[in-house]
């Protein structure tokens, strides 16, 4: 073949310069031709223009509404969760006689644990049925839950502690329940009722009442310590004045749901739940018309688009090919980053305790150790945990939410092993605010952080259809993690200095697993997911030009 190679390839050139000068017009109108049927036979997106008015609207005062609305429910979520560890003491003072407060380890497990297990399965089980019965409908049901069962935390009578600690944790297990389902929804809803521009920014916004609430956790048991502690009924009665102390504190957990149920009730379904999965575009118009400032226009030609959309399940083949990886990926990432956070959270008084921050506390009084503890929350929340909220708002439109993520775990990997390598250091009393400000600095890089994008990504990039559920599932790998970092904080007796180690490592496993995630800022929903996608047939004239893509060149010999 190769035989007399220089004659051939000198009979090639010459060919190809003649024919390059006769017929490279033609030659460029055939690939044009071609480039155009591809173009053609790609699949393309079809809007449906109620979602489209919904994407490029102002900023308007029901986003703001709805930002409250949805974010008190994360208010809730987050008072309930975290008061639980600043009264544990003083359920070891009342019930087990401890000097310390410390309650038994199986005891102290449970109360901070049995929420944390009622979360994961309402975080699947209401997602799940967020999808398949609406957000609207769902929403209410889980407020009524999370009423209920705080009013009914606090009322744990009886005279033995075994039956106290077993009422109290059965009904923060349903607690717990309903605080999960408020996750999916609450995202889902923001996510599918704000425009492209700003979405980010209104997720985080509604994520940010996480931090209010953590910080009114801390000031309600701080206020209600130092009252009960002040009383003259104190004196001669310090267990039972404790003992009001942390009822109400539970109690009060259904005030901020109890006001938002009237407003929660009053929202409508959400456009893209009503066009995209009930596929009733006129009401979904009728729907924002109400509640939004915008011209709706009739749309009736993107119905058949709808009805002729893919319906492919969660356990399908193809949703495994399309976002697998991604739903792996937000799972792992809210695995690892609340197995650090709730650990930070929950067991914050044990790992100051560790550096003598509040002294002896078989010393104090159980109210005195309880305002100590309140206190130093609230100083880290405000110091370090509430500024990265309003920083998240501002920023993860313009950032990104991957960078941020990123820069998150990075940033508490090296704050923690800060913390964590020369821990005796921090012992020293003259060392103690050095040890807060570390804290308050790895909170601060957490809550601007994976704390938020964790909670905004999974909202954005799966379809409608299975957004709430997917959501649900990532939210549902998170609270895993924080059930295993709350026993191994419990059981495994292994040193503060170690735990912060370990969690040094989960930060890097979740700097690894965002690397697998999509950016999304600035992008539709339907953009992201590809769900409104349509194939567009070529033309006969195209087709029939398209024949030549077919000729392939023959050897010269």
């Amino acid at each position: 073949m190769f035989t007399n190679w220089p004659a051939r390839r000198h009979a090639c050139s010459s060919l190809f310069c003649h024919l390059h000068g006769a017929g490279s017009a033609l030659l460029y109108r055939v690939l044009d031709a071609v480039t155009s049927v591809k173009c053609e036979t790609r699949r393309a997106r079809k809007q449906v223009k109620v979602l489209e008015a919904l994407d490029v609207a102002g900023t308007q005062l029901y986003h703001f509404t709805t930002i409250v609305i949805a974010g008190m429910g994360f208010f809730t979520d987050a008072y309930d969760l975290f008061s639980v560890s600043l009264i544990a003491d003083l359920l070891g003072h009342i019930y087990y006689h401890s000097a310390d407060g410390r309650l038994p380890g199986n005891v102290a497990g449970a109360v901070s644990g049995v929420a944390l297990c009622g979360t994961v399965l309402g975080q699947l089980f209401f997602g799940w049925l967020g999808d398949r019965m609406g957000r609207k409908r769902i929403y209410g049901v889980t407020l009524k839950l999370m009423v209920v069962c705080s009013l009914a935390s606090g009322l744990s009578f009886h005279n033995k502690p075994k039956c106290v600690v077993t009422t109290l944790c059965f009904f923060r297990f349903w607690l717990g329940f309903g605080v999960g389902g408020d996750y999916p929804l609450s995202a889902t809803i923001m996510s599918e009722y704000a425009n492209k521009r700003t979405r980010g920014a209104f997720i985080a916004a509604v994520f940010a009442m996480q931090g209010l609430g953590n910080l009114a956790a801390g000031a309600v048991v701080l206020v209600l310590s130092a009252s009960f502690k002040n009383t003259a009924a104190y004196d001669t009665d310090q267990l039972g004045q404790a003992d009001y102390v942390w009822r109400i504190v539970l109690m009060l957990g259904a005030v901020p749901a109890l006001l938002t149920y009237y407003w929660r009730m009053k929202m409508p379904e959400t456009a893209r739940y009503t066009a995209l999965i009930a596929k009733n575009l006129k009401l979904a118009a009728s729907d924002m018309a109400a509640v939004l400032d915008i011209d709706f226009v009739s749309d009736m030609d993107a119905e058949a688009v709808v009805k002729q959309q893919d319906e492919f399940g969660l356990f399908s083949m193809e949703f495994l090919h399309k976002h697998g990886r991604q739903l792996l990926g937000t799972t792992v990432c809210w695995f690892v980053l609340d197995v650090v956070f709730y650990s930070l959270n929950l067991f914050m008084k044990d790992i100051f305790s560790g550096i003598g921050w509040f002294g002896d506390a078989a010393e104090m009084s159980p109210l005195e150790q309880t305002y100590k503890i309140a206190r130093m929350q609230a100083i880290i929340v405000v110091g370090g945990s509430l500024p990265r909220y309003f920083l998240t708002v501002l920023f993860v439109d313009r950032i990104g939410r991957i960078k941020i993520q990123l820069m998150g775990f990075t940033m508490m990997t090296i704050f923690m092993i800060g913390l964590a390598a020369p821990y005796k250091f921090w012992s020293k009393p003259s060392m103690h605010a050095g040890f807060a400000i570390m804290y308050a600095l790895i909170l601060f890089f957490a809550n601007f952080g994976p704390n938020s994008t964790t909670f905004i990504v999974p909202t954005e990039i799966f379809p409608t259809r299975l957004r709430s559920t997917c959501n649900g599932i990532s939210a549902a790998g998170g609270k895993c993690g924080a059930i295993i970092g709350v026993l191994w904080f419990q059981y495994s007796h292994t040193s503060i200095r170690s735990s912060l180690l370990l969690l040094a490592g989960c930060n890097l496993v979740g700097v690894m697993f965002t690397l697998a995630l999509p950016e999304s800022k600035g992008m539709s929903l339907e953009d992201i997911t590809g769900e409104m996608e349509e194939e567009s047939e070529p033309s006969q004239e195209s087709a029939t030009i398209a024949e030549v893509e077919f000729i392939h060149s023959v050897e010269i010999l």
